[in-house]
């Protein structure tokens, strides 16, 4: 099942890796890994958001929801096997779900983009756009560099998933705010890339695009919602943005567990029309709470500890 396509460089250079990474190495590289990962671009973008600068925030919001939705797409036309798949030199040292089967495509996903490179570089390579300090612009390029390297390292992604990842991320972090600026109705730029981005409901079979499908519709209906309804403001006092973060972290895991209590766990798993629209509606429901609900609390947050 799927497509089987690499160069040899990549299998040599994956394996000469490997063979020098040792243990240490290998623990090092699946720490690096994580700055890719689901957590980190909740924190990321929950802080600046709902903490730091609420504009950039929302920019930020907009490229990681481009990416989560753009990187399945993408890998649902490539179909390509994960490395260790078809090169038996190659060990996977982190795989993507550590309770499944190594070689459970379903589990494991398909290797072309690397999502964590995307995902990364999108994260940190917004904050390096919007914020011109050198400091911050070494970091946050620095990031999804390691990230990168990271995903070969461990097994999971080629050198070509990973440096097609790093372009996908870099073009949505230049080219959303080039689209942002130039859009005379916000919400119409909105509608527009959403039923783009549903083309994807004809081709995709992996449950990475509907989560983001549906992250993108909650993402977009929260921001209307905030900007016309809410209008949070944020705030500098240390405690009060460790306070913000954590709890709507909480939210987000918290309702990721609740919103699937009503649901059989075989119509969770399920590879249909039905499984995948829960899931979309799922992710579109924590979103919306997250970016638009959420931030009521913040003003009665704020005279209960001032």
């Amino acid at each position: 099942m799927g497509n089987s396509f690499f160069f040899q460089w990549e299998v040599d250079l994956m394996e000469f890796v490997q063979a020098l990474l040792g243990s240490v190495g290998a623990a090092v590289a699946s720490v690096v890994s994580m700055f890719g990962e689901e957590l980190v671009l909740v924190l990321v973008l929950g802080f600046m958001y709902w903490s730091w600068d609420k504009k950039i925030g929302r920019r930020i919001g907009l490229n990681i929801v481009m990416g989560v939705v753009w990187n399945p797409l993408i890998k649902n036309i490539a179909l390509r096997r994960r490395p260790y798949f078809d090169n038996p030199g190659i060990k996977c040292l982190k795989p993507v779900d550590s309770s499944a089967d190594i070689y459970d495509i379903k589990a494991q996903g398909w290797s072309f983009p690397s999502g964590h490179s995307a995902n990364s570089t999108i994260a940190f390579g917004s904050i390096a756009y919007y914020y011109k300090k050198k400091a911050v612009r070494i970091i946050c390029i620095l990031l999804p560099i390691l990230v990168g390297i990271s995903r070969f390292c461990v097994g999971v992604h080629y050198p070509t998933d990973v440096i097609c990842g790093w372009a996908l991320g870099a073009v949505i972090v230049f080219l959303m705010p080039w689209l942002l600026d130039r859009a005379k109705h916000k919400a119409l730029l909105y509608l527009i890339i959403f039923i783009i981005s549903l083309s994807g409901c004809f081709w995709c079979r992996t449950d990475d695009y509907y989560t983001g499908i549906g992250m993108m519709a909650g993402f977009f209906l929260g921001d209307l919602f905030e900007e016309k309804y809410v209008r949070f403001e944020n705030t500098r006092v240390w405690w009060r943005m460790i306070l913000r973060v954590v709890l709507g972290g909480a939210i987000f895991f918290g309702l990721n567990v609740v919103l699937k209590l009503p649901f059989p766990g075989w119509m969770l798993k399920t590879e249909d029309a039905l499984g995948y629209a829960i899931r979309a509606v799922r992710y579109a429901v924590i979103l919306f709470v997250e970016v638009g609900v959420y931030p009521l609390a913040f003003r009665l947050l704020d005279r209960k500890k001032a």
